[in-house]
């Protein structure tokens, strides 16, 4: 399903930049000077903390609208942290790391650059991959409503470059082109609420939280999954904020979580998102056989 979701929107991104219909080249992650210590030192953090936690910040979203009393004490861990970590007391140790090793210093972050293609050559890399997961669901029997959503979540990734790719080229203020990312989103709407209202800037960050948590609710109040759950002990709540502190920090550390770096930053092929998703699989695999699967 997570291959499904990842091919779906690597090709749709890869398909707006070859038919020219968003200006891919302005995403924060090429356009901008960006972290390789970061990627690699976020990466293995995010992913440990992945691991703690049972999920990822989109995960922990989503499951606290479900009911799920554990992800979102879990998730208000990983927003406080994220925001200590972006302009808090944990900002200057994120920059310092930050700093030990930049794109500037190896003269960029495109892939498809250092490679010698084009989108044509990112079209056919995620199409080799799409088919690959759609074999894989076949034979695993996922069946076609669970396979779709997967789709359909992926796809999420290039509609959303493209509505704010539009939105940049129409709006008299300047409009970042964006896709989904949950870290430094889910600390601006954190502080979205602890500050007034005027002092709020409304822009697709602060509508992407709110917009999952409606969207989960709404989906799992349809399937009749909605369900009160909590922490089954001391032991247990330890390990939940533990992995969200450590997400909180990687992942702003990173320049995005799971979903940010790992499937939107990938989908351009910033270098340094191919760096924080590899990290996060090792940590994450790693983790999971000392914690969860000890010898």
């Amino acid at each position: 399903m997570w291959l499904l979701a990842f091919s779906a929107a690597v090709l749709g991104t890869a398909l707006l930049g070859w038919f020219g219909l968003a200006d891919l080249n302005e995403a924060r992650q090429l356009a901008s000077p960006q972290s390789l210590s970061g990627a690699l030192v976020g990466g293995l953090m995010f992913g440990a903390g992945m691991v703690l936690a049972r999920g990822c910040s989109s995960r922990l979203l989503v499951l606290a609208a479900t009911g799920n009393l554990r992800s979102l004490l879990s998730g208000l861990v990983f927003a406080v942290v994220a925001q200590a970590s972006l302009h808090g007391f944990l900002s200057r140790f994120r920059e310092n790391v930050a700093g030990w090793f930049t794109t500037a210093d190896i003269g960029g972050n495109d892939l498809l650059a250092f490679a010698g293609v084009g989108w044509g050559g990112a079209v056919a890399f995620a199409s080799i991959w799409l088919a690959a997961a759609v074999f894989f669901a076949w034979r695993s029997a996922a069946g076609w409503r669970i396979s779709g959503a997967a789709l359909l979540a992926g796809l999420a990734v290039p509609l959303a470059w493209y509505l704010t790719s539009s939105l940049s080229s129409q709006a008299f203020d300047p409009v970042q082109i964006e896709s989904l990312t949950f870290t430094g989103p889910s600390a601006d709407t954190l502080m979205s609420v602890l500050l007034p209202m005027s002092a709020v800037q409304v822009d697709f960050d602060v509508g992407l939280v709110p917009g999952v948590f409606i969207g989960s609710f709404a989906a799992a109040a349809l399937t009749r999954e909605l369900a009160l759950q909590g922490f089954e002990g001391g032991k247990s709540m330890r390990r939940y904020l533990a992995g969200a502190a450590l997400m909180g920090f990687g992942g702003m550390l990173a320049g995005g979580c799971a979903v940010g770096a790992g499937v939107t930053g990938a989908s351009v092929f910033a270098l340094t998102a191919w760096i924080t998703l590899s990290a996060i699989w090792f940590s994450a695999a790693l983790t999971d056989r000392l914690v969860d699967r000890p010898a």
